[in-house]
């Protein structure tokens, strides 16, 4: 071979590693883009972010193979970014299509600002609008400039594997889900091909060069290996996440008012949504919104006008008959981590004070929501004025009136006779409207209807559409959304006005209290739906036909109120669900929805398998440095048995940095060896055996190879080793064994320096 040809073949290779790292660098940003197709639907957003990553990676690597300096190769790929953001999203705004102008600089703070809002108030997965996928494709260019950046510039490819990791966390940790074992193996695959990609992109094109390096992708594969096998072994005895409710994907949970709570409810990672207090004898339910439309087989969200909360408009009175009575109790809402629109309030309220920010008022339904802004971080006091008609006055009131309106007692033509059928099956033995309310209620909770949020899916009706009432009403199992869809479906075909609401239960009592009223808690697995009649004279009531949770709605005879004469230990009437002890239910726990001592019986016994399973998992990843370390040991002395001089001299080398030894770039091997000697106590016969070795191959035009001295030098770094072991003091030897620093600091780096260890 000519001296031109060898001295090509170099650049050759070099410029060969440099695509291998481009391509370990895209394949990485994939794995970590590919969770957020859980959370957007997926769309032309997920081609358009490949493609820009690979715009932004070849622009990067044809700058480089002119030499330019970091700089000018990060102002490239940043104008590739541009042009590309232009072209796609703001072409409209820009001059020739890629120019960018003042307007589109304009535009770019309106998508981010209409992305935020869409994701923090959004229900995942998200829908793919030009705002999200400016954001999402946006933000995987500029990844991609930093993770070459970090990779190829500063060459720290496992600083770049850390931001790629958290990137790929995010889909996650705002939607909690099922492990996703087969995306976790990409991904650990992707960032050992980045690793070593980066290693093989800087080492020199000599045979000799690859032979030295021939243990570098074992160890790689090992740690990939290991890293699997805990991922398929242990992950799947871990304990499993407690569901939560909410879809928001902002700084907390949100509120899905389109009836599509099953994903919501069996979500993972319960959250404290906000806490409550107030002087009424029971705990209200708080309303978020109100859903009173059923159009094309679903309940749609009314949308009625707002008007300014402080306008006198807003609420205003609750207008009952003259003879009812109207109690007035106050409740004081601490939202803590809810990003919703809709501000959770008792019903009927009449004032809101405190919040912060631009709110308007439903009158319709009594409801306030958020012009701007949102609940989050909210603290806000309520007044309520709640009507407590007797049983009496109830049973003489019909449901309907002049006030309703015609779409609270619509339904749809190809409504299943099924729910016609059995609406009057049930009622028929009731005389009045209010019986036939309750009769339906005590149906629903009566032992032929279970709780549950896996039979639906199971069965293909998740919904709250007719179609799926009706097989809800086939199976008798299904959750809240079941249970009041199906309630005012039924209601609505006995000529009743009906509506459904979205919010949350009264919550679990704490153990706080301020004054003598005590604080309550809500989480986000008790995000609720619930039914309510309009009764004439009275006003939408609500009823509770979820099986076994909260306490159903009921009324006593006016010779049961306090002061009256009548049997003891009948409660006061109420106009809502009253929230007395079952109200504390996790509505994601079926065995607490049936309301049986079975819940509270299996709370008492400890499952030791989740126990063990952890300290099994703890057990393995404290024991996987010491497994890699004693993989690359092994192979570093089968190559130094092959004749490799400096895998002898390397085994050396690591075990002196595991033990805090220095190995500075600056001290020569023989200098190093005597060190070793006079501090370490190291033997001169077995140190000078490697020495003699690895430096014969350094000044050899052979090469690293050495056959002559056959297992000499393999067997001589095995003793320094264990010379070295045994002169350390016995906690720095097992945190070496344990720890060892030699995985992650190379010989010679900044970071080989350690604190000098003398022997005992």
């Amino acid at each position: 071979m000519s001296s031109t040809d060898a001295a090509a073949t170099p650049d050759t290779a070099r410029r060969g590693g440099e695509w291998l790292l481009a391509a370990a660098i895209l394949s990485a940003l994939l794995a970590a883009l590919l969770p957020v197709a859980r959370v957007v639907e997926s769309n032309a957003w997920l081609v358009g972010a490949l493609l820009l990553s690979v715009l932004v990676l070849a622009a990067g690597y044809n700058a480089r193979r002119y030499h330019l300096p970091a700089i000018a190769v990060t102002l490239i790929e940043a104008a590739v970014w541009a042009v590309f953001m232009t072209l796609v999203f703001l072409r409209d705004t820009a001059i020739l299509w890629i120019i960018p102008t003042l307007d589109t600089f304009r535009a770019v703070p309106q998508l981010v600002e209409t992305a935020m809002e869409e994701i923090v108030l959004g229900a995942a997965p998200l829908e793919a609008t030009l705002s999200v996928a400016f954001v999402v494709v946006g933000a995987m260019g500029l990844l991609t400039i930093i993770i070459d950046h970090v990779v190829v510039t500063a060459r720290m490819p496992l600083l770049a594997a850390v931001g790629i990791v958290a990137v790929s966390l995010i889909p996650s940790i705002a939607v909690p889900g099922d492990v996703d074992l087969i995306g976790f193996v990409f991904l650990a695959v992707t960032i050992l091909f980045v690793i070593r990609a980066e290693t093989r992109s800087r080492e020199k094109p000599l045979e000799q060069e690859a032979e030295r390096s021939a243990g570098v992708p074992a160890t790689a594969v090992g740690i990939g290996a290991i890293a699997i096998v805990v991922a398929l072994v242990a992950t799947p005895l871990l304990p499993q996440p407690t569901l939560r409710a909410g879809a928001g994907l902002g700084t907390g949970p949100g509120i899905d008012a389109t009836l599509q709570l099953g994903d919501d409810l069996r979500r993972p990672q319960e959250v404290e949504v906000l806490r409550l207090r107030t002087d009424s004898a029971n705990v209200p339910y708080l309303r978020a919104t109100t859903l009173t439309r059923f159009e094309g087989g679903v309940w749609e969200p009314d949308r009625v006008r707002t008007v300014p909360l402080a306008s006198e408009l807003a609420l205003g009175e609750v207008s009952v008959d003259p003879d009812i009575r109207v109690t007035e109790y106050t409740t004081d809402v601490e939202v803590l981590y809810l990003e919703s629109v809709w501000a959770p309030i008792p019903y009927p309220a009449v004032t809101v004070t405190g919040l912060e920010g631009d709110w308007g008022a439903v009158p319709y339904n009594r409801t306030v929501v958020a012009q701007s802004g949102s609940t989050q971080g909210q603290s806000y006091e309520v007044v309520a004025n709640q009507p407590r008609p007797t049983l009496e006055q109830i049973r003489a009131l019909s449901a309907g009136g002049e006030q309703v309106r015609d779409e609270t007692t619509e339904l749809p033509t190809d409504t299943p006779p099924i729910i016609a059928q059995l609406a009057a099956e049930v009622t028929a033995e009731a005389t009045n409207d209010y019986d036939r309310l309750t009769a339906l209620q005590r149906w629903f909770r009566g032992s032929e209807f279970s709780y549950s949020l896996d039979a639906p899916v199971e069965d293909g009706f998740d919904g709250s559409g007719a179609e799926a009432v009706a097989q809800f009403l086939e199976q008798r199992e299904g959750y809240c959304v079941h249970f009041a869809s199906a309630f005012a479906l039924m209601a609505r075909t006995l000529s009743m006005p009906s509506r459904v609401v979205v919010g949350y239960l009264p919550g679990q009592p704490t153990n706080d209290a301020i004054g003598a009223e005590p604080v309550y808690s809500v989480t986000s697995s008790q995000l609720h739906a619930w039914p309510e009649v309009y009764f004439g004279g009275l006003g939408w009531i609500a009823f509770e036909p979820t099986s076994g949770l909260g306490v159903p709605t009921s009324f006593s005879p006016a010779a049961a109120l306090p002061g009256q004469s009548g049997e003891p230990g009948e409660s006061a009437p109420a106009a809502s669900p009253s929230a007395t002890a079952p109200t504390g239910v996790d509505e994601t726990d079926p065995e607490q929805q049936r309301g049986g001592t079975a819940a509270g019986a299996a709370g008492t016994a400890v499952d030791p398998v989740p126990l063990v399973a952890v300290a099994v998992v703890v057990v393995i990843v404290l024991a996987l440095p010491f497994l890699v370390r004693e993989l690359r040991r092994r192979q570093l002395d089968i190559a130094a048995r092959r004749g490799d001089a400096a895998a002898a001299w390397q085994t050396v080398q690591d075990a002196a940095i595991d033990l805090g030894i220095s190995v500075p770039a600056s001290e020569t091997p023989r200098a190093f060896a005597q060190r070793l000697i006079v501090e370490h106590g190291v033997p001169a016969s077995e140190i000078n055996v490697v020495l003699i070795a690895i430096e014969r191959v350094s000044y050899s035009r052979a090469g690293t190879r050495s056959y002559w001295i056959g297992d000499a030098a393999a067997d001589a770094a095995a003793a320094v080793r264990v010379s070295l072991l045994a002169a350390t003091p016995p906690a720095r030897r097992i945190l070496a064994l344990l720890a060892p620093r030699s995985l992650v600091i190379r010989p010679g780096s900044v970071y080989a320096a350690g604190a000098p260890v003398r022997a005992r």
